[in-house]
């Protein structure tokens, strides 16, 4: 049975699937390579291969409100974990506009490296979206690298 494309993780995800596939079967001392991991991942999910599921987890889902952004806008969010006020000064659409490339100017620079004796101060960032306002990119512990706190503009149309 094919799971709801509604219902399917994000790309991001799928990927992480079949790496985490590859090293469970590494540890057993079998062999995979990757592109047959991610075949595999697909036809988990139902579907023939790993391009057909691709292209149907990248969709807009419509159950999420779909957010318009403008250069010059002033954007709220957190950057690993941390509080950020910015404006976006670069926006690339991908496809559909499933994806956007954002590249934000922090009011106030924020560390990069939780490390008490080392810091990295960064002011500009750039990330990837969904239409959800979350980075595909995930830190170790599986949170969105980057979170913008987005309006939800569905209630004004």
């Amino acid at each position: 049975m094919t799971t709801n494309p509604e219902d399917l993780p994000t790309v991001g995800s799928l990927k992480q699937q079949a790496r985490n596939l590859r090293q469970q079967l590494q540890a057993r001392n079998l062999t995979l390579s990757h592109s047959a991991a991610l075949e595999m991942v697909a036809r988990q999910y139902g579907y023939k291969d790993w391009n057909t599921i691709s292209a149907k987890a990248d969709r807009p889902r419509p159950n999420i409100p779909q957010q318009t952004l403008r250069v010059g806008q002033t954007l709220r969010g957190s950057y690993l974990g941390q509080a950020f006020t910015a404006e976006l000064r670069g926006l690339q659409v991908f496809g559909e506009g499933a994806r956007r490339r954002v590249t934000l100017h922090l009011e106030e620079p924020v560390d990069v490296v939780k490390f008490d004796s080392f810091s990295a101060m960064r002011q500009r960032i750039s990330g990837t979206i969904g239409w959800d306002g979350r980075s595909v990119e995930r830190t170790s512990d599986g949170v969105p690298q980057l979170v913008l706190d987005l309006p939800d503009w569905s209630r004004f149309t």
